[in-house]
Parts: C-alpha cells; structure tokens; sequence
C-alpha cells in the first residue's frame, strides 16, 4: 500500500485469544473461507501473528473477524501488531458512520488531547476509518480508553493502537509538526459545497466562546445541519485549534446573505443557551478580520466604523493584537446589541472588508504576471476551508484553516489557485537560488531565532529555505540582517513568516504595517535597467508595488560585479518589487546571451 515508510507495518496482525488447539490449518481455512488475502501467518502458543498484502486488507480482516470468529469455543481478537515501543501517539478509528461530519468527530477526538492530524484511510468499507496523531502518547492512550466502543447511533467505534515510528526515535529528532491538518470528506458533508463554490468569496470568520460549541453542533451535529442546509452555507468548526483557549474559531462559507443569515441563526443559539445555562455575561458578536483590511474599516479617524455604529445602533471595537500567534493574523471585531443589531453591523463591516479584498484582488491581478513562479496554492495560503494541497500519500487534501503566516496576503490566495497557477508556474526552474538580505530590528531577533534556536530552524524547514542572522556590526546598531538563501517560492514563505511573526510579537505599533528593508543584488549591468532612462522604470516599479526601491548611485560593483537594490515596504509590496527587479536582471542576462531572443516570457534562467 501506499504511504512510504509506515506502510508495511501497518499490514502485520496480532491474533489473540486463541484456543491452544488451534493449527496454523484453521487459520488459513478461516482467512479461506471469508476470501480474506494472508501472507506469512506465526502460530505461537495462544496467539499468532499474520502478514496481510496491504493496510487495506489489514483492516478488512480487523472489521471481519475480531471480536466475530469464534475457533474451537474462544472468540478470537485480532488487531494490529504494535511493539510496546511504539505504541505511543497514533491510533486508528474504525466503524466510523459514513454521514458522520468531521466536526462532530473532531469534536470528540479533541476532548481527550490535542489532535496533531487525521488522516482518512481509503477503505473499501461503508464505515470510514481515520488514522489520528495525537500530541503526547497519554493523550492517545487516553483516547484509545476513552472511546473504544463509543456509540454513534447503531455503530460502536474500534480503535487500535497503529505503529509510531518516531516513539523509537530519541525525542529530539521528532520533527515538529505544522498546524493539525483536517481531513476532508470527497462527499460533502455539508451544504453548499458544491463545484460552483466561488474561490473568491470571502469567508465570514467568527469567534465562540468554547463553551457554547457543543450547543452549535448540536446533538449529532443537527444543530449545525440546520442551520448550514437553512442558509445555504459551510460551516466550519475549528474546535481544536488553540486548545484550552476559551474562544474557538468558525468559519462560514456562503454568499453575504448566506453569511449574515448563519452568523445571526449561530448567535441566537448562543444568547438562547446562555439563558438556559443562566450565564449571566453578554455574549457580544466577534468578528475575525485579516489586518490588512481592518485599517480600511476603519476609516480615517474612525469615520466608517462610526458610522456603522450610528445605523446599526451598536458598540464596536477593535483589538489590538498583543496575543497574536504565529498561525493567526487576524483581528477581533467585537459587536455589541441586540441580536438584530449585530447581524445588520455583520453585514455592513463585511461589505467594507469585501470591499478592502476585492480591491487589493485588483491590484494582485494586474501584478499576478509578477510573481511568476510562485504557486501560493501550494503554500496554503487560502483562510478560505477550502483544500489547498494536493493530496500526498493518503492524507486526502489538507484544508488551510489558517493562513500559516500571511500577515498582509488575505485570501487572495486564491488568486493563484486553480488557472493562474498553470499559466504561472512554468517559468522558474526550481534550481533558481536567490539571496535576499532582510533587515529586522534589533530587539526582535531573539523571536525569530526561538528557544534554542527552535523557530529559526521550523523556519526554515517550513520555507524550504536556509536562514541565517549575520553577527551585528557593531553594539548600537539598529538592525539585524537576516541572509535568505532560497527559490521565488522559499522566499515568499520566510520573508512571509518573519514579517507576521514581527507583527505578532509587537514590534510594530498595531495600527502600521510591518515594513521592511530588503537588500537583492543585481548584475551592475543590468543596474541601469532597474533604473530606466531618467529614473522612469524605478517610478514605475513604486508606483505599481507600492514600495520604495532605491538603487544607490556610487556603488563599487562587489567581486562577482553586483550591485545592491534596496526595497523598501510591507510584505506583498516587497515581494512584488522583488519579483519585478528579478525579472528585469533575467531580461538584461537574456539579452546578453543571445540578443534576438525577446519572447513575451524571458525569465528562464539558463
């Protein structure tokens, strides 16, 4: 089976049980019978152990014969072949019902520990089968406790512990995981998931307090059914991220009416079980925005939010964001009224941020042709729910809950996806390092290396880029240069993370944008160009990206004759100029080569 390295242990069965009667010809009579495919089968005294094909085939005869098969009097279990040393933090549910959303089951795996991943097995079975990672090996051993057997309806679940290879390693080669991943279901579980589904719309994101999702989902997850089938919406539960938190994120998908018509049918739940729970606090409405819009909702001197104020009859405010966390850079917008009130403020403040998304949309697609070799699908850089990553081994499709670090890029992740992608990934070749020099304060290199240098190296494992913080010139100085060695795509995710993380930790006033000084080398050569005649090509290149790009004038060409360009602005502003200037060098080097060659898309290097 597919899977890689774990695959083949996943197939050995253990036997238990056993009548000290039985010969190794009852068994294979028993696989006989029931057409059940057995390799290599180890009769010991009371127990065997049997080699299956396949993972597939190992829970085939899981589901077929444990707890069913009864040879000579004794009922025979049969579950996976697991050395004590690596039972540890993954288990594999099975006899999970078919129409069981993932929220629910997510629900419940969260309460007994912090799920790393789900991962959906393909099963030939009607039922479905999830292998689950959780984050310590007594939260899994609590699970396996806790929930084998757990009745949904007429299906009891069977949970088994499946090998952890890592548990054999010594703990310091386990890799840090990224964010959970979620599974997501080829039938929608939901409604209004069909194709049509348009990338662009822009999620509604709310925060609940913790304590009232179990009344959102519902018994068996009816509540939630209701309202996503009455407003035609998908709603998404993100019950494990930040656990313990007291708040947990929703997600609803749908047309703005759909939208407002989720979030005010959402709210009512929570007032209504408030009142039967006599929690005696108000529970306002908060609304998630990226931070990139929320200056635009704003207004100058606060005039937009006032003025919804005035017309909705509310109370808003705006966080600022001190408790920011790698993974989140959002805002909370929190409304305050009658449940109408709220609902008429949630449709205005998302038209203004539809409004913010749909303009910097127009700005990236009139710059799409400038970030050639950047797939952001890839990246993961939708908020939107929706699978962004082609599905690798048997994880099918992960789902971004979060942007992983986009702290100016909204959604317009999905700018890139689908279409543009093909037409844009071509041009780089994936051998294509470039070298960016990145200035960051002083005071802030502490959060970018980590404890132990833990965050520089995620870092640079999460960006497929080596990072390196060049020794300081001197006692006083003011800046740090970060050294960025890496492809388009490599650079776009570490200068991405480095400026969110710079946001989050407060370096920067919550009010401004991050804004950065990146240095790139040029070929003096080719210098000339990035100024254009008169300084034209420099106006334009601030004018279409919005950063500032200066190109020293009195540079002595360094040994591999280079010259510095310094770029300075916010992060998408940065990485567009930079993309610009990059094109132009390759221009210029294709040029040089061979002179007639100017096809509409010279940034082949060779």
């Amino acid at each position: 089976g597919g899977g890689g390295g774990g695959s083949e242990i996943m197939n050995k069965l253990y036997i238990g049980n056993l009548s000290s009667s039985v010969t190794l010809a009852d068994i294979q009579q028993l696989f006989g019978e029931r057409k059940l495919a057995v390799g290599q089968v180890l009769l010991k005294s009371g127990y065997a152990f049997v080699d299956c094909p396949d993972e597939n085939a190992a829970i085939r005869v899981i589901e077929a014969l444990s707890g069913k098969v009864e040879l000579h009097g004794k009922v025979i279990e049969v579950d996976y072949s697991v050395p004590k040393k690596q039972r540890s933090r993954k288990i594999q549910i099975r006899n999970i019902p078919p129409h069981l959303q993932w929220e629910v089951l997510d629900g419940l795996l969260a309460q007994h520990g912090t799920v790393e991943n789900v991962e959906q097995v393909n099963t030939d079975s009607e039922t479905a089968v999830v292998n689950v990672t959780y984050e310590t090996k007594e939260h899994a051993k609590t699970a396996i406790e806790k929930l084998n057997g757990h009745q949904f309806e007429t299906y009891a679940l069977k949970i088994s512990y499946i090998p952890d290879q890592e548990a054999t390693q010594a703990p310091a080669h386990r890799p840090r995981r990224g964010p959970a991943v979620r599974p997501t279901r080829d039938h929608g579980s939901s409604a209004g998931t069909s194709a049509s589904h348009k990338l662009l719309d822009v999620p509604l994101r709310i925060l609940v307090p913790t304590q009232f999702v179990g009344a959102i989902i519902g018994k068996e997850g009816l509540t939630i059914k209701s309202v996503t089938q009455q407003t035609q919406s998908k709603v998404d539960i993100h019950r494990k991220e930040n656990a313990g938190a007291a708040e947990k994120p929703i997600t609803i998908h749908s047309s703005a009416g759909g939208c407002t018509a989720a979030c005010q049918m959402i709210l009512e739940i929570m007032r209504k079980e408030a009142q039967d729970t006599k929690f005696t606090e108000e529970i306002p409405l908060k609304i998630l925005a990226h931070d990139s819009f929320v200056g635009r909702l704003i207004g100058k001197e606060g005039r937009n939010l006032k003025k919804i104020e005035q017309e909705t009859g509310t109370k808003i405010t705006i966080s600022s964001l001190h408790d920011l966390t790698l993974y989140n850079p959002e805002r909370t917008i929190t409304v305050k009224g009658s449940v109408e009130a709220c609902s008429k403020a949630q449709a205005e403040i998302m038209k203004k941020l539809r409004e913010a998304y749909e303009n910097d949309l127009a700005a990236m697609n009139q710059q799409a042709n400038l970030i050639p070799g950047l797939n952001l699908n890839a990246l993961g850089i939708f908020s939107s729910g929706m699978p962004v990553l082609p599905s690798t081994g048997r994880t099918r499709g992960m789902v971004g809950s979060y942007n992983p670090f986009m702290s100016q890029l909204c959604y317009p992740g999905a700018l890139y996806s689908t279409a543009a992608v093909g037409a844009m990934a071509q041009p780089y070749t994936a051998l294509e390092q470039e070298v960016v020099h990145l200035f960051i304060p002083t005071q802030a290199v502490g959060a970018i290396i980590g404890k132990k240098g833990q965050q520089i190296k995620q870092l640079s494992r999460f960006a497929g880029a080596s990072i390196k913080i060049a020794p300081a010139e001197g006692p006083e100085v003011s800046e740090r240069m970060v050294i960025i060695t890496g492809s388009p795509e490599a650079q776009f995710k570490a200068q991405g993370r480095i400026y969110g993380k710079l946001k989050e930790e407060n370096f920067f006033n919550p009010k401004e944008e991050v804004k950065l000084e990146a240095n790139i080398k040029v070929p003096s050569s080719a210098a000339g160009r990035v100024i254009g005649k008169g300084g034209k090509t420099v106006n334009e290149l601030q004018n279409i990206t919005s950063a500032e790009v200066i190109v020293p004038r009195d540079q002595t060409p360094d040994s591999n004759d280079e010259v510095i360009v310094k770029i300075v602005g916010h992060f998408f502003a940065s990485q567009t100029a930079q993309r610009k200037i990059r094109e132009i060098v390759q221009q210029v080097k294709q040029q040089t080569q061979k002179p007639q060659a100017r096809g509409p898309s010279p940034q082949r290097s060779k």
